[in-house]
């Protein structure tokens, strides 16, 4: 623990444990970082309901729960789930949400800093809203540029409507004393928007807020494993060639690329395609999937299973939808390096998971959306096991110098004391 005085941090974030979302999983590690470093917490979160878009059994019946730990609380508040194309009923739902927790926020503990998390873009706000109240800084985290995300997906349209969604971004970067992202990329993006209409100083000062923090991979959980394991063992996989996608299957992800490279190899003897998870997207997929003996559907595992779901795989597949890589970095890819196995992303050239895969000779990086390059990837890694082996060992050593929670956790802290020791505050 550090000699400095314990920190007191209100966090403010749209899934925590026992949530299963990715962003969820980040800040409940960071959390539980913190916490081991002595600093006291108040998490206004909401109430676990990622899986299955609806809360889950067992704690619905109250609009808000409070826990409370010796670390401090957790406050979970009902973030009214909508189908995730009808962005007016979504909207709703984020503004209630966030207006619960804004709520919820003021009446915890004073806090010596606000840290809170987008998606969605409204905790911005929320967290200025807290900050403001208290006169201590925020900072805010982007785990997915938004709107960039919705508009690129044809999910955001109307000139007017993603003109007030822009607004609304900038003044949420522009109102926090740090703007934290995953990477370069997404830092010149948001520098490009924070900075908009500015010049000279003015800019100077807003852009100096942007700070590149990566998110982290536990490379002491997830470890090359044996592929011929009880995951596959369950899922009458064994023997098998397994091509797969496993996280969220959701509206960013191109996985019409698989089911086209499945059906491109469907006399290849002993491969599988694997879609691991729920999502929106799933139910259409799996109409088109009708028919097609190679294609395998299974429902998202529990957390504690993810290193043996990873390792069952002989090639993973990362694909985003044309424009959405310079916005968003899943944070599968860096479990995957750390499994140990070869990587076919499918994402827009020059951007961080192209990059990344590029960098750590970890797999192949093909344009989006091109089933021919996608598929023609893919076949190369399967039938080059020596090659794929390679790739994926080579993944492993790279991630291995990566940020551990530990070393990201520490950069948090590092970034709250300074800000708490008085770092200039808020620019117009």
């Amino acid at each position: 623990m550090t000699a400095r005085r314990a920190l007191e941090v209100t966090i403010l974030c749209p899934h925590f444990t026992p949530d299963v979302a990715p962003t969820g999983e980040v800040m409940t590690r960071i959390a539980a970082e913190l916490v081991q470093r002595g600093h006291r917490l108040h998490v206004v979160t909401s109430l676990p309901w990622y899986e299955h878009h609806a809360v889950e059994p067992g704690w619905e019946g109250q609009l808000v729960r409070t826990e409370r730990a010796g670390w401090g609380r957790v406050s979970r508040i009902h973030p009214f789930p909508t189908d995730k194309r009808n962005i007016p009923a979504r909207a709703v739902a984020f503004g209630g949400f966030t207006g619960f927790a804004t709520a919820v926020a003021l009446g915890g503990p004073r806090p010596d800093v606000v840290l809170a998390m987008s998606p969605p873009l409204t905790l911005g706000l929320a967290g200025w809203v807290v900050s403001r109240v208290h006169r201590v800084p925020l900072v805010f985290n982007i785990q997915d540029v938004f709107p960039d995300v919705a508009v690129e997906l044809g999910l955001l349209t109307g000139r007017r409507v993603i003109a007030a969604a822009r607004h609304l971004e900038r003044i949420s970067y522009r109102r926090s004393d740090v703007v934290t992202v995953l990477s370069d990329d997404l830092a010149e993006n948001v520098k490009a928007k924070i900075t908009q209409g500015l010049h000279g100083r003015a800019a100077a000062r807003q852009a100096a807020k942007v700070h590149v923090i990566p998110n982290f991979v536990d490379t002491g959980w997830i470890t090359p494993g044996p592929k011929e394991n009880r995951y596959r063992a369950l899922n009458g996989l064994e023997g098998k060639r397994v091509v797969m996608y496993a996280g969220n299957v959701g509206l960013s992800q191109s996985l019409e690329l698989l089911l086209d490279a499945a059906a491109a190899m469907v006399d290849e003897p002993g491969v599988v395609f694997v879609i691991n998870g729920g999502g929106a997207a799933r139910p259409e997929l799996e109409r088109r999937a009708q028919g097609m003996s190679n294609v395998r559907f299974i429902d998202m595992q529990p957390k504690e299973r993810l290193p043996e779901v990873l390792a069952a795989a002989d090639v993973h597949v990362v694909p985003l939808k044309k424009g959405l890589a310079w916005s968003s970095v899943p944070s599968k890819l860096y479990s995957i390096l750390a499994a140990g196995r070869p990587i076919v992303a499918s994402v827009d050239p020059g951007t961080e998971v192209a990059r990344t895969v590029e960098r750590a000779g970890a797999g192949l990086a093909v344009p989006p959306g091109d089933p021919e390059s996608f598929t023609k990837a893919i076949r190369r890694l399967l039938d080059a096991p020596d090659e794929a082996a390679a790739m994926g060992s080579s993944g492993r050593r790279f991630v291995e110098s990566w940020a551990s929670p530990a070393a990201v956790a520490g950069a948090y802290e590092q970034l709250l004391f300074t800000l708490r020791a008085g770092m200039p505050s808020r620019g117009d």
